[in-house]
Formats: structure tokens, sequence, C-alpha cells
């Protein structure tokens, strides 16, 4: 039984009884916003969906999506969320389900089919959901998983996206106004204003336009610079909480690997009390909303179990922070096909075969910026260009966002975008000619009882959800945010 709509007090999220709750789960990435890492395509989620319909057609490229989406997410999968004793799951979708660019303003009202479905889903577990628009009209971010087939985030700059925005989130608030187990809104996912006072005079408004239709939810505010910080947020507005994102380098390919050293534990809280700076001031709810580690495939890293291990251990400290100072979290991610989820794809199975190949491919060339992999081939083209960039324009490393330094600027608009989607036709092609069944059984892939589980990594995490629960029943930690430590950007 639900204990009424959630709301903020002070630093906590509290039923309507004033009883701390504390949400702990995961984000269901790569199912309405896809992701390229998540299930296996090249670059953006709008030129797969379209490089499928160039090689399928219409009615076959349909039925695959519309098949995708009904079993990525099912009953089983709420039951066995639930059985970790996790209760919340955000969940990411893009703003295209909604609304047509081509027809802007008018509700498709079929986006709620499989969107109401989860939501009713995780209710009858008892699993609260926070509603995540990961995809925004015009881009709110330079990156693959807000859509933006571009490095220009065009939100900040055109008033059109963002007024579109909040009348989408206006009617989508209307829908769910009543409903005691969606947790909040989460309106923006990881923006990235360069100017930075123009994310929190969004939310200004923002908040002001949704609390007319749905005065009662609690409203999740990402910070800017992909969840990182807070500048120009000058006031705090009511029943909201501060969302920031704390994945560390120590949990991919091309970071350090995590020991377990008293300097890495140290640097892993001071980049975390960093980035809740905000909340910390100001005494308002932190939530971390995203972080987590990559894991290795064994089949392609002969010590994956040794990196693995150190992965689970670098969570396992992270989550130790977390439940120090009482935050809620959701990791990234539920499902995908092998990379963070918590559950994930069989890698015998029939779309992991099918797309095995290219995999390979998108690997060597780092296509996909999330878990990328050293390669010397692509160094030995990149590099150079780098350190000559930097050589003749010293100021260019300095462009924002400015943690992604020259190189990253380069890779993201050379291979993740410009080459990444040349290759989205060779990706559809692996499904030229299938059948309908065929397509079925492909979607069917990522249906519960067909892939594996991350016993490692679920065993942590449903540790500390316990942890938490144990934490609240004892009565508030006399350990609070009470220092944070210099600016530190690793990400």
């Amino acid at each position: 039984m639900s204990n009424g709509i959630l709301r903020t007090k002070n630093d906590k999220v509290v039923d309507e009884n004033g009883k701390s709750i504390m949400l702990r789960g995961a984000g269901l990435g790569g199912w309405m916003n896809m992701e390229n890492f998540i299930t296996g395509y090249p670059g953006h989620e709008t030129q797969h969906r379209a490089a499928m319909l160039k090689v399928l057609g219409k009615e076959k490229q349909e039925f695959f999506f519309d098949k995708f989406l009904e079993y990525f997410f099912t009953e089983a999968d709420a039951k066995f969320f639930a059985s970790l004793g996790l209760n919340c799951i955000r969940v990411p979708f893009n703003y295209r389900h909604f609304e047509d660019d081509m027809n802007p303003r008018v509700l498709k009202t079929a986006g709620f089919k499989h969107l109401d479905r989860v939501v009713e889903l995780c209710a009858k577990e008892g699993i609260y959901t926070i509603l995540d628009m990961h995809t925004v009209p015009g881009g709110q971010n330079p990156d693959w998983h807000s859509d933006n087939v571009t490095n220009y985030a065009a939100f900040w700059d055109f008033k059109d996206h963002q007024d579109r925005t909040i009348w989408l989130w206006e009617q989508i608030a209307e829908h769910y106004k009543d409903n005691h187990w969606v947790a909040g809104y989460n309106p923006i996912n990881e923006p990235c204003d360069p100017e930075h006072y123009r994310l929190a005079a969004f939310y200004n408004r923002f908040e002001a336009a949704i609390r007319k239709v749905d005065p009662h939810h609690i409203l999740w505010l990402d910070g800017n610079t992909f969840a990182m910080e807070w500048r120009e947020f000058t006031n705090v507005l009511p029943n909201c909480v501060y969302a920031l994102h704390d994945y560390s380098m120590m949990g991919f390919p091309i970071g350090d690997r995590f020991k377990g050293t008293a300097e890495q534990k140290t640097k892993l809280q001071r980049q975390f009390l960093r980035k809740a700076q905000y909340q910390l001031e100001n005494k308002v709810p932190a939530w971390n909303g995203e972080f987590g580690p990559v894991y290795s495939d064994p089949r392609m890293d002969s010590n994956a179990d040794e990196i693995n291990q150190e992965r689970y251990n670098l969570l396992g400290a992270q989550l130790e922070i977390y439940d120090r100072y009482q935050i809620p979290w959701t990791i990234w991610l539920y499902k995908d096909i092998g990379v963070q989820g918590m559950v994930y794809t069989n890698p015998d199975g029939f779309w992991n075969k099918t797309i095995q190949p290219f995999l390979e491919k998108k690997r060597r060339l780092q296509l996909d910026a999330w878990g990328k992999y050293p390669s010397k081939e692509v160094e030995d083209v990149i590099n150079p260009l780098v350190k000559w960039i930097d050589s003749v324009c010293p100021q260019a490393k300095e462009t924002y966002p400015t943690p992604w330094a020259t190189e990253r600027h380069i890779v993201r608009s050379t291979l993740q975008t410009f080459l990444a989607q040349a290759f989205e036709l060779e990706f559809a092609n692996l499904f030229k000619d299938f059948t309908f069944e065929q397509l079925d059984e492909a979607a069917k892939s990522f249906r519960f009882d067909k892939c594996l589980q991350r016993g490692g990594l679920n065993k942590i995490m449903s540790e500390h959800a316990e942890l938490s629960k144990a934490a609240l029943t004892a009565g508030p930690s006399e350990e609070r945010l009470t220092s944070a430590e210099e600016f530190d950007i690793d990400e």
C-alpha cells in the first residue's frame, strides 16, 4: 500500500506521514530512451530507428520496436527488482515518444502505452518510479544519450525548445498527478548550459508551471555539466531534490584500477562532497541519480574476473559513502547487453550472436564513449591531431564542457558522431530480410527469462539497500554533509 505522494522535508524525502523514505534502485536506461552501448547499435537513437526503418520497412520496424519495449521490462523484472530489496526505478524517456518535431505541441498519447505499463508493474511490487526526460527538444547536452546528433546543445539558445519541454511536462504531470507510486519528475538529464545561469532560470520557470498542474510531486533537478556542478544556483525551490551523478573513472577501462587504497577512497569521498556542495550548503535533499562501473567481458579479456572484482569493490566503496550520508541513489543501469547492467542479454542468445561481430568493430574503432577500450589504431590517428590543436590553440582545451579537454571533443565529433552514424545502415542490415518471427525472437532476447544476472553487482546493491533500511529504523545518522572539499573533476 502506498503511503501517499512523497515530498521533501528539510534534507529528506518523506511520505505523507512525515516518515523518511530511502529510495535505492537503478535506472531503466536503454528502454524508452535508447543508448548505443546498452543495446549495441552505433550513433544515436534517432539514426538507429531511421536506419531500421529503411532496411525493414514501416510495418516490421514498428513491430520490432514495440516488441522490444514490451519485452525489455515485464512483471518478472519488477518482481526480481523488488526481491533485492530495491524500491525505486528511474525511468528515462525520449520526448519523441510524446511529441513530433514536425508536429509540435500535439501530444502523442501512444507514448503512455508502455510507460503506464511499467509504472503500474512497479507499483504492484512497491517500487517507486522517477520519470526522467532524458532527451529534450533541441538537446540539453552534446552527448549521444540526449539523442543529439550534433555537438550543439540548441536547447539553451532557443526559447521555443524550452517552452515545448515545459508544455510536454505539463501534459505528463496532468497524467500522473494523482499517482502515489510516481516519486516525481526529473525534467532534464545531465544538462550542459555553457552559460550556467540559464539552467537555474529554466528550473524557476519549470517549477512555477508544473505546480499549477501538479502541486504535490517532487521535482528531481540535475545539476549542470552532466549533473556535477551548481554555479548560478542562487535560490532553493520548494519540494525539490537536487541531483548529482557520481561516476568514477576508476570504474572504466581507461581509468586507474581500483585497489582500495586509502588515497583512492579519500578521492571518492572528495569527489562526492564536491558534487554535493549545493545540497550541503542549503540543507536540501541530495540524490545520486547515476553512478557505477562498467564490467569486462570474459570472452574478450583474459583477466576479466580480476578486473570485475575490482569494479565491485569500487562500487562497494561508493555505496559506503552514500550509506554514511544517507542519500537516495539509482545506479546506472538495470539491463543491457553486458556492459553495466544488473541483468543482461545472454552472450549465446539470438540478439548477441546476431550483433557480436559488429560489437567487436565498435570496440576496435571506439565508436561508443561508454566502456571505451584502448585502441592503438585510433590513438595513432587522434593523438597527433589533439597535440597539434593544443599547440596552435591552447585555449581549445578549455572549450565547454571543460571536463572533456581537447581529446574528448575531437573523439566525440569524429568517431562517436560522424563515423558512428556512417555505420548505422551496416548495423541495420544485420536484420535485413528477418521475418516477423525472427524480429520477435531478437526483441525477446531482452526478456527477463532469456537474460542473465550479474550476481556480484546485485548482491552488493541488495546488501546496501538493507543497510539503508536499518539506518532509517535506527534513526538519523550523526554524520551529515558537513563539509565540502575543493572542486576536483575526475570525470
